[in-house]
């Protein structure tokens, strides 16, 4: 079932393109990557799914709703949660802390029952964090939850951010360089979470990545943009050998050397 689909999707900042008229669809239960060499429009297009941005051309549909005009956490309230290129936690709160963050369009609760201390609200408050310490040991944070998120090692920071997307109970996590800054255990092991996240969660994932073992290992669909636009989509197999893949990472000169 089409869960994402995007279609001419257009965003410029001033005289620059920095998407153009992009077409994508993303089927329900899928891991997908978006590939492309720096400055090709990735995040843009991230940044355009979220509500960071309004596109000023085309349509975005979620679950059959459409996207475009809707504010962050709108979008985040129908079922979108992401984690960004740089890592975005609240240093000084604690892991658990900013675990709770990420539910925040899931609660009931409004500031009069907080204020209040209402029965209510101290019955939501302890399955929130019930629900948080689950996704901890989910992502494998177990014994940390009172640790402040700046203290732990960047690994785990980046757990703590997929613990956090997750706690908004999403439909599609969008992850935007995920394994940016890992070393290669690390890496293997954010790519088994991330597994674990569709086949034991049900949550479709789309992935920005740069690490081309990452990309070829999990994806089962690959698109790739450069200068804004789509120039190939495809299974691994099929994006290993395209040459304009090729030559937009490669350069054309490089790219007919190797050919």
């Amino acid at each position: 079932m089409t869960l994402l689909e995007a279609r001419h999707v257009t965003k410029r900042f001033g005289g620059l393109t920095a998407v153009s008229r992009m077409d994508f669809v993303l089927d329900e239960g899928q891991i997908v990557s978006i590939i492309g060499p720096n400055g090709a429009g990735k995040t843009t297009f991230f940044n355009s799914l979220t509500g960071i941005y309004r596109p000023e051309e085309g349509a975005i549909h979620f679950g059959g709703k459409s996207l475009v005009g809707l504010r962050s956490d709108q979008i985040a309230a129908l079922g979108i949660s992401r984690t960004f290129q740089n890592i975005r936690l609240f240093g000084s709160m604690t892991v658990i802390e900013n675990i709770l963050v990420g539910m925040h369009t899931r609660l009931r609760q409004g500031m009069m029952q907080a204020l209040s201390r209402s029965r209510a609200f101290h019955e939501e408050e302890t399955q929130a964090k019930a629900q948080a310490r689950r996704l901890m040991d989910f992502v494998g944070l177990s014994g940390v939850g009172d640790e402040l998120a700046h203290n732990l090692p960047y690994g785990l920071q980046r757990r703590v951010e997929v613990a956090r997307a997750l706690a908004a109970q999403p439909r599609l996590l969008l992850l935007d360089e995920p394994t940016a800054g890992m070393n290669p255990n690390e890496t293997d092991e954010a790519v088994g979470l991330f597994r674990r996240v569709r086949d034991e969660l049900g949550v479709t994932l789309l992935l920005i990545e740069h690490d081309m073992r990452v990309v070829m290992g999990i994806s089962e669909r690959i698109t790739v943009m450069d200068y804004g636009e789509v120039i190939a989509e495809g299974v691994p197999a099929e994006i290993r050998t395209n040459p304009r893949v090729v030559e937009a990472y490669l350069g054309r000169g490089i790219a007919e050397q190797a050919a």
